[in-house]
């Protein structure tokens, strides 16, 4: 993140190339990266929860996850949503989480209602790019309307929108991708026919972990085209 961050904005992260102390600095930018993960995680979950729940799935209702609230979604993901996160922040130095989660839903269900499955699907990456576009409103706003704020806590604010714009773009373009485990994988029925679904949902599933893989890959020669193509739209770093 900290590639994106105007020099007058960074904290004073340690370099990568030394041992990782503990300071202020760094626990800001723990509790900065903590909160940014854990809300858009959760929001994506609880929109792949409650999309479930109005097309008629209450499998995530059942387990707590139609909601905001982070407790369920990490009790689901302890290493997905806390151990994962927590450790690859150390690792890059302050500059980066990695991790996931996971909506329960009902793959009889699923099969029989295709299109309400990729709806599912759907609802959450699209959460995602709201995030996205708010925390770019939300930072143009602080630089017009911010000026009277002290340094340190227009910093902090500052500091926050930006993670939470590339991270929520990076959430949903990846879960965009049209391989399995990701979302895409399941959005993509929304293109063919019912009837077609069920064939096309078994030849796409059929790559299996190699599909992740694959998307990994992939993925940088898609995001950064996009995220440079919303830098110049958007006026961000």
């Amino acid at each position: 993140m900290r590639d994106s961050i105007p020099p007058q904005l960074r904290y004073n992260a340690p370099s990568p190339k030394r041992r990782c102390p503990i300071n202020t600095d760094l626990i800001i930018l723990l509790l900065l990266w903590s909160i940014s993960f854990t809300f858009s995680l959760t929001l994506h979950e609880a929109a792949h929860a409650l999309v479930g729940k109005l097309g008629g799935d209450l499998t995530a209702y059942a387990t707590g996850q139609v909601s905001l609230n982070p407790i369920p979604h990490m009790k689901r993901e302890p290493m997905g949503m806390i151990v994962i996160p927590l450790v690859s922040f150390f690792i890059y130095n302050g500059g980066w989480m990695l991790g996931w989660a996971s909506a329960p839903y009902d793959p009889i269900w699923a099969e029989r209602h295709p299109r309400k499955s990729a709806l599912m699907a759907l609802a959450g990456p699209v959460s995602n790019l709201i995030l996205f576009i708010l925390s770019a409103i939300a930072y143009k706003m602080l630089y017009a309307f911010g000026t009277g704020m002290s340094e340190e806590l227009f910093t902090t604010l500052a500091m926050l929108a930006l993670i939470m714009y590339k991270l929520n773009l990076i959430l949903a373009l990846f879960n965009f991708i049209p391989l399995p485990p990701l979302d895409g994988a399941e959005i993509i029925l929304l293109f063919f026919p019912e009837n077609q679904a069920s064939m096309i949902r078994a030849r796409i599933r059929s790559l299996g972990i190699f599909g992740l893989f694959l998307a990994w890959i992939l993925f940088p020669y898609i995001y950064r085209p996009i995220r440079a193509f919303f830098s110049a739209l958007l006026g961000m770093p």
